[in-house]
């Protein structure tokens, strides 16, 4: 397991309480906003796929907060999430769909630009990322 230090258990935390507060959201105040950006071309119901994405939302918070002995792989399942997602974040843009205050394109531009920035948090806070290196360090 790969120590982390207070900074990064804090990002964690912090982290895992926004993901428990959207999935919590996807799940009853802003349904309507997230059905809004799940992109048409998927075959499943759009509400399903909120309702299913906020269980996992919830889930991953969760388990960054509070499974600590799991933080790398709770690590690389947020930011395998967070990459899962994008593609209704492009379909927003894309199609030119208003939701959460990004009423132009402008903001839904912006806004893809702000996705890696979740996966690397994700990454770093949890230390997945400094795991992974030691790893492939020690193999070669």
């Amino acid at each position: 397991m790969t120590p982390s230090n207070t900074l990064q258990n804090i990002s964690r935390i912090v982290l895992g309480l926004m993901l428990c507060f959207a999935g919590t959201g996807h799940l009853t105040w802003a349904r309507a906003e997230f059905v809004a950006q799940v992109p048409q071309w998927l075959t499943l119901s759009a509400d399903l796929v909120v309702v299913l994405s906020g269980i996992v939302e919830v889930l991953l918070g969760m388990g960054l907060i509070a499974w600590t002995g799991k933080r790398i792989l709770f690590g690389w399942l947020t930011a395998l999430f967070f990459v899962l997602i994008f593609p209704g974040n492009i379909a927003q843009y894309i199609n030119h769909t208003d939701a959460f205050g990004l009423d132009n394109d402008t903001k839904r531009l912006v806004r893809l630009f702000f996705q890696p920035v979740l996966i690397v948090w994700a990454l770093w806070a949890t230390g997945a990322w400094q795991s992974w290196y030691k790893k492939q360090k020690a193999n070669s």
